[in-house]
């Protein structure tokens, strides 16, 4: 009875050896495809170029700190917040962020004139002269560049400066205000 115990005890013991086996190997996948925005092995990924060498997207990628420092603004910033802060550095304002001129109340014959190179812009009217009632925002665009204050008769009109066409536009239609809307809808069920 002992020696059937101890045996039964070594069998539980022992390694089972593998049911199958298993080769272990690895492949290497290299992936070469190469942009003509990727940095040569030992070169940043950017340059410092001014704001008059700016030409293509590669020129707003920054440099990057050096090893073991803490990057500035300049040495981090890409894309249009390294446009604005070349800008800035050579007296520009590339977004035109100063506030309108509230000098004058602008007329249909000399309106307040905003550019914008979006195809609508919104322009907050706070009276004339300034700050005389609550900030009215009027929405003017490239279709309707002309607007008005109901509350002080400001006359605001745009001046697009944009693209001449977008090629990610979709010829959707322009939406009118609702009134309009409901004006025609009043005169198809009217007799």
């Amino acid at each position: 009875m002992f020696v059937q115990r101890s045996v039964f005890a070594l069998a539980r013991r022992a390694p089972l050896g593998a049911v199958a086996k298993r080769s272990f190997s690895t492949s290497f996948v290299r992936y070469e495809t190469k942009s003509k925005w990727d940095p040569q092995p030992g070169e940043s990924a950017g340059k410092m170029v001014s704001f008059e060498e700016a030409k293509t997207p590669a020129d707003l990628l920054a440099p990057g700190a050096k090893a073991g420092t803490v990057p500035t603004d300049l040495e981090q910033s890409t894309g249009l917040e390294r446009l604005e802060l070349l800008g800035k550095m050579q007296g520009i304002d590339i977004f035109d962020q100063k506030p309108l001129d509230a000098s004058r109340l602008g007329t249909i014959q000399d309106p307040i004139v905003v550019q914008s190179a979006g195809e609508e812009h919104y322009v907050g009217c706070t009276g004339y002269p300034a700050d005389s009632h609550t900030v009215i925002w009027l929405t003017v665009s490239k279709d309707r560049p002309i607007e008005r204050c109901s509350e002080c008769g400001n006359t605001i009109k745009m001046e697009y400066v944009g693209p001449k066409e977008d090629p990610h536009a979709h010829g959707f239609p322009f939406h009118d205000i609702f009134v309009s809307v409901l004006k025609e809808t009043l005169r198809e069920t009217m007799p």
